[in-house]
């Protein structure tokens, strides 16, 4: 029988406080699918992938826009971003060649 009338979120709440945290929340584990993705060859490519890839799949970087607009000042700022928000570790002189790769590769 449903619990029903103005207490009956408190009493779902007390009941749900009572249950192991683990019943609640415990950790699913899974495989992820297998890239299929792939960055374009340019140079600088090898530096791309292994700064780019330890946080996102080459689809991040192969949906973003394209054209002049989004040139040189474009990928600086992204990869910037990356750096400062995110937190990427990526040392300065190869943040410059993942600058030039994305300017030659996704202009």
């Amino acid at each position: 029988m449903p619990i029903r009338g103005p207490f009956a979120h408190v009493v779902l709440a007390l009941g749900l406080g009572m249950m192991p945290a683990a019943l609640i929340a415990a950790p699913v584990p899974y495989d992820p699918p297998e890239e299929t993705a792939a960055l374009r060859k340019a140079p600088g490519l090898e530096t791309a992938e292994a700064n780019c890839g330890a946080c996102h799949s080459a689809d991040y970087i192969n949906t973003q826009p394209r054209g002049q607009a989004f040139g040189k000042a474009f990928w600086q700022a992204e990869v910037t971003k990356m750096i400062n928000v995110y937190k990427a570790p990526i040392a300065e002189p190869d943040a410059k060649a993942i600058v030039d790769y994305l300017t030659a590769a996704y202009q």
